[in-house]
This record gives C-alpha cells, structure tokens and sequence, in this order.
C-alpha cells in the first residue's frame, strides 16, 4: 500500500512536470526555477499527511538496500535535490517521534545540538593546529640563521627576551643567541662570516623544501598547492576520496610548516583553508547525519573555511565573509550562523595560544593614527591599478607557467624542480634584507607606521629644524609628528625595496602551483605592500620638498606629519590581492580587522574596487578559477553569465553521428543484459523507460545503486540468477512454472527525474543545474525520451562557445 501511494503520487508529478516545463519555458526563466524547485520538493518528500500515514520516504528506500546505496563513487557529484530530500526524510521522523518518549526527545536535542558541537570542535582543531604551525614556522625560519644556547626550542625573539645584555638599539643581539658564523668560525662580521651564514642559509632551506616535497610525495599526494580551487570544487558536490583525510591532515600540517619556513615565496594562509576543511571532514564522521549525507558534511566545510581564514588572518568576520563570497556553493542562513560561531571559537583559541607573542592574533597587526585627505584617493586609485595590472599578468603567467609543467618534462620530476627553485630564490634572497625575512615579517616591517621606538632603515630619517630645513642630528620628539627628509638609510631601503619587489614578482609565478603547500595572500600581499610603501615614501618626500603646490594646500603644511607611508603599504597590499583573487568585501572586511581603523574603509574600498576592475577588463577568472579550469575540474562559476542562444537539443547527448542513448526497460531485461550494459560503459546512471520501442521515461538509477543491488541480491535473495528479470514496476508479476524469481529494484529507482524540453534554452538550463545543483538533466519531447545533459556536458558547451578546448573539461 505503501509503494502504491508513492507510485501514484511521484507518476503524477512526473507526468505534470513535463507539462510545467512544456508550459514555463514560453516565460520566464525565474517561474521555471520556482516550479523546479516546488516540484522536485513534493515529489521527494510529499506531504506531511502523506508522510504520517505511512507513505515511504527516500530515506527508508535507500536504507533498505544495505550500505552503499545512496553513496556516490569517486569523481563523480552529488545529488543535491536526493541529499536534501534525505534530511527533510530524516528531520520528519525525529520529529514525529519526539513526542513519544523522553528517550526520543533527548535524541532530538542531541540532534539539534550536534551541529553546534561540531563547529566548537573545528573551531578548537584549527586554532590549535594554526597556533602549532605558527610558533613552529617562527622557530625553523630563525634556525636558518643561527641557535639559541638556552634552548634549541626557542626562536631568536623568545631567547632574547630574558636577557639583561641587550640593548634597545641591538634588541635582535643577545649572548644566548648564536649565529652559524659564530658557532663554527668565532666571528660575528666579516667575510668568512657572511660566506658562512649564507652557506647555512642555503642548506636550511634547501633541506626544508626537500622535506616538504617528499613527505607530500610519499604519503599524501593531496597535500599540495593552496587547497581552495579543490575545495570550491567539493563545496559545488564534487566528490574527491581523501582530500580531506586524516593523512593529508597531517602531511598539510607538517608540510606547511617546512614549505615557509624554507623562504619560498608562498604563504600559509590558503592552506590553512584546506587544514580548516580538512579538521571539518573528520570530526563530520563523528555525527551521523553528516556522515550520511553529503549536502549536511558541505554546510560543515563551507563554515570550516570562514574558521581557515578566521585563524590565518584574526579576522572571524572576514573568514565567514571570505566563505560566502570566494568559495561557497551553497550558503543557507543556518550555516551563516554556525560560521560566525565556529570562527570566533577558533579566533579565540588562537588568541589563547597567542603563538606570537604580542598579544595579536596575526603578526602585522597595526594601527594608524593619521587621518587621511580627500586628494590622496589619487594615489590610492594608481595602487588599485597597479594592484589590478598585477593580478591579471599574475594569472596569465602562472598559468601558463602550470600549463608547460603539465604539457612538458618538467612535471615529471616534482622534487627537482622544488629543489631548484628552492635554491635559486635562497641564493638571490640572502642578499637582500628585504628578501631573506619571512613573507608575514618583510608585511609587518612594510605596514609599521615610523616612531622613536623604531631602528628600521625605513625610519632613517633627518630631524626637523626651524623653517622646514632638517637638520644634522636626530632630535627627540620629531619623528613621526611631522614630515622629514629621507636619511641614508632610507634610500637604502628604497633601492632595496626596488629589487625586491622585483624578485617577488617573478619568483612568485613560479613557485605557486608546486608540490608544496603553497598559499598565494601572503606572497600577492608582499608584492602589494613592497609597492605601496615606495609610493608613500615618494609621496611622503614630496609633501615636505613641496609643501607648497596646490595639491598639498590647506592640509599639508611645513612641519606637519600628513603622509603615512605604512597605509600606502596596507593599500597596496589589499589592491595586488584582490587583483588576484577579485575578492571585494571580504577583502575590505579582513583589511579593516587587521588594521582596526574604522576610517581606512573608504580608501579600502576604493583601492580594491579599482583593482576588480581593471583586473576584469583583461581577465574575468581569478586565480582561483583558472585553476580550476587549467585542471578540469567541473565547476560551474555561479558568477559567469551564459550569453549564448542555444537550445538543450544542441547539447544533449547522443548527438547524431553518437550510437543510441544507453537506457534500462522497467520489466524486459535479465540481470546478466543489465550487468553487460554495466561492464561495457561508464555512465554515472542509466534512464528507465516503458520500452526500447515507445522510450516513454519511467525515471533514473544510478550505476552504483545497480551494482550494490544486484550484488546484494545474488547474496542475500534466494534464486536469483544471471537469467532473473529486473523489474522497477511496482507489483511483481508473475513468473511463468519453474522460471527464477524476478528481481524488483523498484526501491532505487528515481521516479522524479528532472527533465527539460528539446526547445529549452541554454541559459534557463544551466540556471536550473547552478540553482539546484543537478548532475544530469533528461530531455524528452512529448513524454519521450531523447537525450540527457549532464554538467560536464554543460561545461564542454560553454567552453566550446569560448573557443576553448572542450575536451579539456576532464577531471586531471
């Protein structure tokens, strides 16, 4: 009775939904999508009458089957509309039994509660792992240059801060810390000093990238490269085995720590996303209704990455920002609440840790105290153009870069080229101070606003006299109240800073997209900030030789301190990274926490909005998306128009010259016909239609469900053999004397496909797959089953109308 309620309601939904799309597609495509998604949610819940008198339910069919049934394999996507439908199945019925028992009411507590549970203990993981990762990239990096005799342990900050030698002009010089030049030749300067330090600079990194590409090799392939392109991916329902396991936790944690600390040109912010994801998929298994169910186990990942942003910048509202904005797919208003919830438990917990000691949850945390003017939007828009220049050349060389280690001899020795490029960027980075300090310290020296307390090149500056005119010494109290001529020291830095943002340019093309874990905000940022602190310098000189143009007229007057060359950096640095990863408000968002000054948001935002659109003048994807394109990956961008008049005839499959549609009848085929048309194609999923002849459709099964099925039957069904008739009817018929029973897979039949018409135009179709998430879509033609279109069908067309290789949209 049961199934023949079901039957009858889903076959009149079927038949009515090819009447409403028949109907819809003559209007809008937004009434199309609104029937879409009304139709799709009766027919797989039903309801709630229905359901209370015993109708079955998804869940119960699925579950029926045995384990496996209603999984997906590898590389394959998910199906959102089944997935959810599932959870609506399983809500229904903890809240139908709720009212039974006090047992059960607890059970619905705890099931309400889970979800909240979960996001404390991502959000404790991930500030702890980052907080480990932090303190132990610190350590390695200052090892390259020397040891501390108090503890091998300690970085060169933490030996020295109980010392009583040191002074406040040579604060970084302690007795307990050594330097390799002194342990093994006796001497802090000189030549054989210098040649000595270099040495042992050279090998530690060498030796560190090395480790990084091995272990990544070895054990955990996934390890590498940032982690989001993969991620946006999986949050769209792409299905990727062991991305996010228990090993590539532990070789990215690892990995990483060794990747930064070897002085390659690559951040720890990205992969910190992966590690946050990474932290959400393990303990998702903890929870049943998100091991079960892929479209739960993606809300997770989608708030794990808001918590990886969260603890690579200490920026909560920015990381639930970044996820809505960058990487998620799917972003209901629960999972809004539960990101801002897991980000600040894991801000929090990083705060604890407090890995670098000052308090702050990053270490280039600053604050200005000089309010800008009206007339410097002019150089904050020359930033966001340079910052948009920068991110569009990025891309297209690095890419192209990707493309020749894919197409060439050069991707198949990952750990030479790691070694290569290890060595070469230590060997040039030495030299240069600007170049030989981590990524997160050369951003912080480069952000810092100049005061007494501070002995950097780029405070090198002459004291104020009366009339404007510096003079010979450095006068207490002037320095950071007003304008000053630049000292030698800063002239050295400039030229310094000059050569560096050179190298980071170029040495960053190549280094992103290599075996390691390698993120791109800090390296992109460098770049950013390199250029905008030489553009405030020169703006800064400018406003005191001459104070008095019209452009410095009423705001700017001699003795007074009007530039601040640390926020031209902060501006600089947003502009280069949202150039290359056409990020906005999350952006201003992560800026403005790092900085806290709420009067910066204007120049933040014109900066970036000019980067944006510059950068998508010359390019539309950013890093992000090129990458999942130059990979395969089937992504539908949800930012990407489809312009094109085509018609869904013009992409289904078969085409023409294509041999006939694989297809499953619902009573005339033996199981042996049925594992034969198994073995010989690789379809994700098989249409069910009446007869070969009329090919009316009677709904859709997938290829693992036939598999498991099947297998499960020769098991555990008494007489069924290779000669047994499949049937998806609902009454078994009756078998003729001494025939084998039939086996009914009624139960793992889709009897709600989604289907389209032949005249249906292109853009309300992938509308439809990008608002529901669909893996494939049936066109029929008056009932009649002509074709299907799947999302890598999709895909194909839309890079075939960009004069793309189609063949391209694989997975690789």
């Amino acid at each position: 009775q049961s199934l023949s309620l079901l039957f009858h309601r889903t076959n009149f939904l079927s038949s009515s939904l090819q009447l409403r799309f028949t109907y819809c597609t003559s209007f809008s495509p937004f009434f199309l999508l609104w029937e879409l998604v009304f139709i799709s949610s009766v027919v797989m819940t039903g309801t709630g009458g229905q359901a209370q008198n015993g109708s079955v339910d998804v869940l119960d069919l699925l579950q029926g089957w045995g384990s496996g049934v209603g999984t997906y394999d590898d590389f394959n996507t998910i199906d959102w509309v089944r997935e959810k439908s599932k959870d609506r199945d399983r809500h229904r019925e903890i809240s139908r039994k709720r009212r039974q028992s006090i047992t059960a009411l607890l059970l619905s507590v705890s099931d309400a509660f889970s979800g909240w549970l979960l996001m404390l203990l991502i959000g404790l993981m991930s500030g702890a792992l980052a907080g480990g990762i932090d303190i132990a990239a610190h350590w390695l990096t200052d090892l390259k240059e020397g040891v501390c005799l108090n503890g091998f342990w300690f970085n060169h900050e933490h030996c020295c801060w109980n010392s009583k030698e040191t002074t406040f002009q040579e604060r970084h010089r302690c007795p307990q810390w050594k330097s390799w030049a002194e342990l093994t030749v006796g001497v802090t300067e000189g030549a054989s000093a210098y040649v000595v330090n270099y040495l042992m600079y050279v090998i530690w990194a060498l030796l560190f990238s090395f480790l990084a590409v091995f272990l990544v090799r070895a054990f955990a392939p996934y390890a590498c490269g940032s982690g989001i392109p993969e991620i946006k991916t999986i949050l769209s329902g792409f299905i990727i085995r062991g991305y996010l396991g228990k090993w590539t936790l532990v070789i990215k944690t690892i990995t990483l720590v060794l990747a930064v600390a070897s002085g390659l040109s690559l951040g720890k912010e990205g992969p910190l996303v992966h590690v946050a994801c990474c932290c959400g998929n393990i303990f998702c298994h903890l929870f049943t209704k998100y091991r079960k169910n892929e479209a739960k186990r993606r809300e997770v990942l989608s708030a794990a990455s808001a918590v990886g942003v969260s603890v690579a910048f200490g920026a909560p509202i920015g990381g639930v920002l970044f996820s809505l904005e960058e990487v998620s797919y799917y972003f209901p208003l629960k999972t809004l609440w539960r990101s801002f919830f897991a980000a600040l438990v894991a801000a929090f917990t990083l705060r604890s840790i407090n890995p670098f000691g000052n308090s702050r949850l990053v270490l280039f945390y600053v604050e200005f105290h000089t309010p800008w003017h009206l007339l410097e939007l002019f150089p904050f828009v020359l930033l966001g153009i340079f910052g948009g220049l920068w991110g569009a050349l990025f891309i297209r060389a690095n890419i192209a870069w990707c493309r020749r280690r894919k197409a060439t001899r050069l991707g198949r020795y990952p750990v030479l080229e790691v070694a290569v490029v290890s060595l070469a960027t230590a060997v040039l980075a030495f030299p240069n101070d600007y170049t030989r300090m981590s990524g997160s310290e050369l951003i912080s020296e480069l952000f810092n606003d100049c005061s007494l307390l501070d002995s950097s090149k780029l405070c090198d500056y002459g004291p104020l006299a009366k009339g404007g005119e510096p003079a010979g010494n450095l006068s207490e109290g002037t320095v950071g109240q007003a304008e000053r001529p630049a000292g030698p020291g800063v002239y050295t830095a400039v030229w310094q800073l000059a050569m560096a943002l050179l190298f980071k340019m170029a040495i960053t093309v190549v280094t992103f997209g290599m075996k390691v874990p390698s993120g791109l905000f800090i390296p992109s940022m460098a770049v950013g900030a390199v250029a905008g602190r030489l553009l405030g310098i020169g703006m800064e000189q400018l406003a005191y030789y001459h104070h008095d143009w019209d452009m410095f007229h009423g705001w700017c007057s001699p003795g007074a301190h009007c530039i601040t060359p640390g926020l031209y950096a902060m501006l600089g640095a947003a502009a280069c990274l949202g150039g290359v990863t056409r990020m906005t408000v999350s952006l201003v968002v992560i800026m403005f926490e790092l900085t806290g000054g709420l009067e910066y948001i204007v120049p933040l935002m014109a900066a970036v909005m000019t980067s944006k659109w510059v950068a998508d003048a010359l390019g539309r994807e950013g890093i992000y998306e090129a990458h999942i394109r130059l990979n395969g990956y089937p992504f539908l961008e949800p930012k990407e128009e489809f312009v094109h008049k085509t018609l869904a005839t013009d992409v289904m499959r078969p085409r023409r010259s294509d041999p006939p549609l694989s297809v499953v009848t619902q009573d005339g085929m033996t199981v042996e016909e049925l594992e034969g048309l198994i073995s010989d194609t690789s379809y994700s999923g098989f249409p069910v239609v009446v007869s070969p002849e009329s090919h009316r459709l009677v709904g859709f099964v997938l290829r693992r469900d036939l598999v498991i099925s099947i297998d499960n039957a020769r098991r555990c069904q008494e007489g069924i053999v290779g000669v047994s008739r499949v049937i998806f009817t609902e009454h078994t018929p009756v078998e003729a004397q001494g025939a084998p029973p039939p086996l009914n897979l009624r139960a793992i039949l889709d009897l709600s496909p989604l289907a389209i018409t032949d005249h249906t135009p292109m853009e309300i179709t992938v509308d439809i797959f990008r608002k529901l998430g669909l893996r494939q879509c049936l066109v029929t033609q008056n009932g009649r089953l002509l074709g299907i279109i799947t999302k890598k069908d999709i895909l194909k067309h839309m890079a075939q109308m960009a004069n793309r290789d189609p063949d391209s949209i694989l997975f690789n």
